[in-house]
């Protein structure tokens, strides 16, 4: 039986790195152990590649490079169907369209900029599972 795909919003990657003992990295560890595969696209590498390389966050470019390595060696990269109905916030749709196209969980701490949809977890959602 191959792993569950999930897409992680990137304040769950962020979250991971930043409190290695809270469930995001939980979560991303399960990534790491191939117990989950992360399914990713072109535009949500980006938007970690980004986001991890902001100062305030003090993660170091080789870090952040191997991070990324990892997930494109180890994840799944989908090509997303995109959507058209209206987002709360529209640069979370690339997340929702990617789940929604690879048949996985997305798991978000920021549910509510979400519609309401059966694979949409928080990450403490996504560990009871």
């Amino acid at each position: 039986m191959n792993p569950p795909r999930v897409v992680f919003d990137t304040n769950i990657l962020v979250s991971a790195l930043m409190s290695p003992l809270g469930n995001p990295s939980k979560i991303y560890k399960m990534f790491l152990t191939g117990a989950i595969t992360l399914a990713y696209s072109d535009e949500i590498i980006s938007e970690y590649k980004e986001v991890l390389s902001r100062p305030r966050l003090r993660i170091p470019v080789d870090d952040s490079n191997k991070i990324l390595d990892a997930i494109q060696q180890n994840g799944e990269r989908i090509e997303p169907v995109l959507s058209t109905f209206h987002m709360v916030d529209e640069d979370d749709r690339v997340y929702y369209d990617t789940a929604k196209s690879a048949s996985a969980y997305l798991i978000t701490g920021n549910t509510k900029h979400y519609p309401v949809e059966p694979f949409i977890f928080t990450p403490t959602e996504f560990l009871e599972l």
